[in-house]
């Protein structure tokens, strides 16, 4: 069994997170206060008994994982009271420039900047640089084209914002796009 004293630290890590943690990063911060060599058994028994105790219908988060990591969410039935929240803090919405630029960046990356303006037809140095603020894109190296352009990724943050474990969970162009948006007849 698990140490007690353990899972509350493995909780306050998590809970302090701004992003999800994953299994090794508790690993190496257990390992580093405990001085002590710390197990992946030992952590998950943890993990267990924390999800367990935020099951209970008394708290109002839970504690979910995603994004290989684990995180502090609220639970579905507290969504609508934290909306309204999120309502009154709408100043700090994403434009809708700046949520194509994202969506271009998700479906496209690695990315240069150049190619989003491609895509889009406009300028997109106000967007790239309000994403990279909000963390919610980050820099993944630079192209080997001439002029070496910096290339854009989606970040660990826009995976734990999205509840994504894998890019592959984006959705799909097929499943956007309605025969009715489409132009002209379909040919078989």
């Amino acid at each position: 069994m698990s140490n007690p004293n353990i899972t509350r630290h493995i909780e306050a890590l998590v809970f302090s997170s701004v992003q999800s943690i994953g299994v090794q990063e508790i690993i190496l911060a257990l390992n580093a206060i405990f001085n002590t060599e710390h197990i992946e058994t030992q952590v998950f028994e943890s993990i267990d008994q924390i999800k367990e105790k935020y099951s209970h219908d008394d708290f109002a988060i839970e504690l979910v994982h995603l994004n290989n990591g684990y995180q502090f969410l609220t639970k579905k039935d507290y969504h609508e009271t934290v909306n309204q929240l999120q309502l009154h803090r709408s100043k700090k919405k994403l434009s809708q420039a700046a949520m194509e630029t994202l969506a271009i960046i998700a479906y496209r990356q690695p990315i240069t900047k150049l190619e989003i303006e491609q895509i889009r037809g406009v300028n997109s140095d106000y967007s790239v640089q309000r994403l990279l603020e909000k963390e919610l894109i980050s820099i993944d190296g630079k192209a080997e084209t001439p002029g070496r352009p910096i290339l854009y990724s989606t970040s660990p943050l826009f995976m734990d914002y999205f509840s994504l474990n894998s890019l592959n969970q984006l959705p799909q162009l097929k499943d956007i796009v309605k025969e009715e948006n489409t132009v002209g007849e379909n040919a078989e």
